[in-house]
């Protein structure tokens, strides 16, 4: 069992989302890859919470610490990251079935007039590894319909992206418009993207700026 979660593991950090992908060495086309061994640790009746804790999210940590040393580019992350959001698609039915609390609902988006998703994209797949559920509007999202769907779904994080300083003021528009409809101290905001920064989060009303999704998930474990 345990060679297992050790065998995902090494395969997200490779970013082998099944068995038609080479890896980085080039060398592995045909072996089993995340989607064909989480399969496997399903049908072998493995705990799916150990599955996501070893094996999933300790395999992005590593990716986290090879992207920061400059090891990793931003393509290795993204390969990962698919790797950690398909095995999360088939894992979670099973982690309800098994009990697995949800940390908290997460609301995500790139903001109105924004159609950069990348780093988005990968916030939200290390949030569902992380244990969160996620509702991922996609981009150029209003801030009504950001507003409606935290109501609706009564979330208690929401994460705003933009990669453009034209569209950095529908941050603050969509905060204001959060303590407008009076569900603004039951969230916990988080911004990022290229432009943002520190004093921006703080000058339009946020809890947080993260430069990328390993300093998101730091946050969250934090509050």
């Amino acid at each position: 069992m345990e060679d297992l979660i050790n065998r995902i593991r090494f395969n997200v950090i490779q970013g082998r989302l099944d068995q038609e992908d080479e890896g980085l060495d080039g060398d592995m086309l045909g072996q089993p890859g995340v989607t064909e061994l989480v399969e496997k640790a399903i049908e072998k009746k493995m705990n799916p919470k150990e599955v996501l804790l070893s094996g999933l999210t300790e395999g992005m940590q590593e990716v986290g610490r090879l992207y920061e040393s400059g090891e990793y580019l931003i393509p290795d992350m993204l390969a990962a990251a698919e790797c950690v959001g398909t095995a999360m698609d088939i894992l979670e039915p099973h982690l309800l079935d098994s009990g697995v609390v949800s940390k908290g609902r997460f609301v995500i988006a790139t903001v109105e007039g924004d159609l950069h998703d990348i780093g988005k994209n990968i916030v939200a797949t290390m949030l569902k590894g992380a244990g969160y559920t996620v509702d991922d509007l996609g981009t150029g999202v209003s801030a009504v319909e950001i507003v409606e769907t935290v109501r609706a779904k009564g979330a208690q994080y929401v994460g705003l992206s933009a990669l453009l300083t034209t569209t950095m003021p529908y941050m603050k528009e969509t905060i204001e418009m959060l303590e407008q409809a009076g569900v603004r101290n039951g969230v916990k905001i988080l911004v990022g993207g290229a432009p943002t920064s520190e004093e921006f989060a703080r000058k339009i009303g946020a809890d947080a700026y993260c430069r990328d999704a390993f300093e998101a998930i730091e946050k969250l474990k934090s509050w």
